[in-house]
């Protein structure tokens, strides 16, 4: 006569139970490590003590890619783009209560102060709308016109391209 022994199937645990006890394992070995730490450094006079744990996470601060463009103008207007991408996109006034901006702003913030830089920025960028929109008079009229960012951002890149190419 033969046995046949079945295990009985563990339980499917969801993601909230098993994140559960991976914290609790990870807790134990860190309780553990700080444990040998004290004791491996307890004949150290100057050793100190294992910080406490932050109360609080601190998120990470984005970071940006390298600029493709080795020209001021250009890589100022990669920048201004970036930061219109990453703040939001305003259409109306220089920004509003969310946070989002318009492309002069977004300018003058990447520009730190310097104030020629961003007006021929601003004017590279005027000239590149003004070659696709010839009835646009300012960056401002032309900007409230936009019903979404994306024209806006494609004009940064022509413009970022095109300061590329001429070298300023």
């Amino acid at each position: 006569m033969t046995t046949t022994i079945t295990r009985p199937t563990p339980a499917a645990l969801d993601l909230e139970t098993r994140l559960a006890l991976v914290e609790a394992a990870m807790t134990a070995r860190l309780d553990q490590a700080a444990v040998a730490f004290e004791v491996n450094t307890a004949h150290l006079p100057g050793a100190d003590p294992v910080p406490a744990a932050p109360t609080e996470v601190v998120p990470l601060a984005p970071t940006a890619a390298p600029s493709p463009y080795s020209t001021p103008i250009a890589d100022l207007l990669h920048r201004a783009r970036i930061r219109l991408e990453t703040d939001g996109w305003c259409r109306d006034a220089l920004y509003d209560e969310d946070g989002a901006i318009c492309p002069i702003r977004a300018i003058r913030l990447e520009a730190h102060g310097a104030r020629s830089l961003a007006d021929d920025a601003c004017v590279l960028l005027l000239d590149r709308i003004q070659a696709d929109f010839p009835g646009a008079e300012t960056i401002p009229s032309w900007n409230a016109t936009q019903t979404s960012s994306q024209p806006v951002l494609q004009a940064f890149d022509r413009a970022a391209h095109h300061a590329h190419t001429r070298d300023i």
